[in-house]
């Protein structure tokens, strides 16, 4: 088996998910990919992102999506300072539901 460093390995996911064409293969993917409980957590990621993005509060948000005060604070720094990729996801998906 070749050896590949963990940037190379995460290029080849992020391409393998650009190859997908429509929710229905990006969820037959990810339910293949990951553990019911990984794509949970990331789900309740996504929308702890909105809910900030929108000014909802940490207790709130705490309460309907059940993360803890410490994962939706990594939230919002991601959301603060990170590489803008919950940005991207949540305005792309604002703009698509306005069509």
């Amino acid at each position: 088996m070749e050896n590949h460093n963990s940037d190379e390995l995460l290029e080849y996911l992020c391409q393998g998910i650009l190859t997908l064409q429509t929710p229905e293969e990006c969820r037959h993917f990810l339910e293949d990919l990951c553990t019911v409980s990984e794509l949970q957590e990331m789900s309740r990621r996504l929308h702890a992102a909105k809910m900030l993005k929108t000014g909802h509060i940490y207790s709130e948000i705490a309460t309907q999506t059940g993360l803890s005060t410490a994962t939706i604070s990594r939230v919002n720094r991601c959301l603060k300072f990170g590489n803008e990729g919950y940005l991207k996801v949540l305005d792309r998906l604002d703009r698509k539901a306005h069509y």
